[in-house]
């Protein structure tokens, strides 16, 4: 990684008060839903933000959550608080993903596909890692909004696109130019923020979780799936189905019910 990107991250702000709040209630083995539940009713802001990302039509439920509770209770403390870290970290950058060739919305989609192929796919069948996936799911592209500023201040734009366009992947592009990739970046990102190492882990190794310690394997397997079924642009298209699906094979996950939530992500 450059000293430039380092510095970058270095130079991030401490997240709010809340984030801290939520993260000292969620890795505290004695709290309870009433706990969550009372630090984000403290946060009107945040509460709608959680609200419209849980009444998506992507995850399926028929009736409308109107309470923060509700909204606990239904998809539980991990999944809400990667709700609720994805609305406080992107509020936190000013997000300007030109040289990638993508609008802001276009990204935002990017990590609400991802994270909703994570929740029908792995989560409704191990929620135990909930806590970890949900927030690296949503999280784990960040890194470009710091890689994307790197290649502006540089005056690099037209330089990254056409790497890009020469290259096998984006990261391989990334890491041609700045010596860092996507994943990396991010992981350094919430290293710097001291987030716990299962989730540090997660992110970074979700290209090569071949590298990844052997407690966070799977969970990085699962990263490396999901980003490679909803590529940069948010569509999943045939390409990416087929190389997602050749995934699945080779980490010996269950086929049908990868397929199964692909079809719902797709369609809604």
């Amino acid at each position: 990684m450059t000293d430039a990107m380092l510095k970058q991250i270095k130079q991030l702000p401490p997240l709010p008060e809340t984030a801290m709040q939520i993260e000292t209630v969620y890795q505290d083995p004695d709290s309870t839903f009433n706990d969550m539940v009372k630090i984000l009713e403290k946060d009107p802001l945040l509460t709608a933000d959680i609200l419209k990302a849980a009444n998506s039509p992507l995850y399926g439920f028929s009736r409308e959550i109107n309470a923060i509770s509700q909204a606990v209770g239904l998809f539980g403390m991990g999944t809400v608080r990667g709700f609720a870290l994805a609305s406080i970290v992107k509020k936190s950058f000013t997000l300007n993903l030109h040289p990638y060739g993508i609008s802001n919305s276009q990204f935002s989609n990017l990590s609400k596909y991802q994270h909703a192929l994570v929740t029908a796919w792995y989560l409704r069948k191990d929620p135990k890692l909930a806590g970890t996936l949900s927030p690296a799911a949503f999280l784990v592209e960040i890194g470009k909004v710091l890689i994307a500023q790197y290649f502006i201040s540089e005056d690099r734009v037209e330089e990254f696109k056409a790497k890009v366009a020469e290259s096998d992947t984006v990261e391989a592009a990334e890491r041609a130019m700045c010596d860092c990739d996507t994943p990396e970046v991010s992981a350094n990102i919430f290293e710097h923020w001291r987030f716990e190492p299962a989730l540090i882990d997660t992110i970074r190794y979700a290209s090569s979780p071949e590298k990844a310690p052997e407690e966070n394997a799977t969970a990085a397997k699962v990263m490396h799936v999901v980003r490679t079924a909803v590529p940069i642009n948010g569509i999943i298209d045939e390409a990416s189905e087929a190389a997602s699906k050749e995934l699945v094979t080779e980490y010996g996950f269950d086929m049908e019910g990868f397929e199964k939530a692909l079809n719902t992500i797709k369609e809604g």
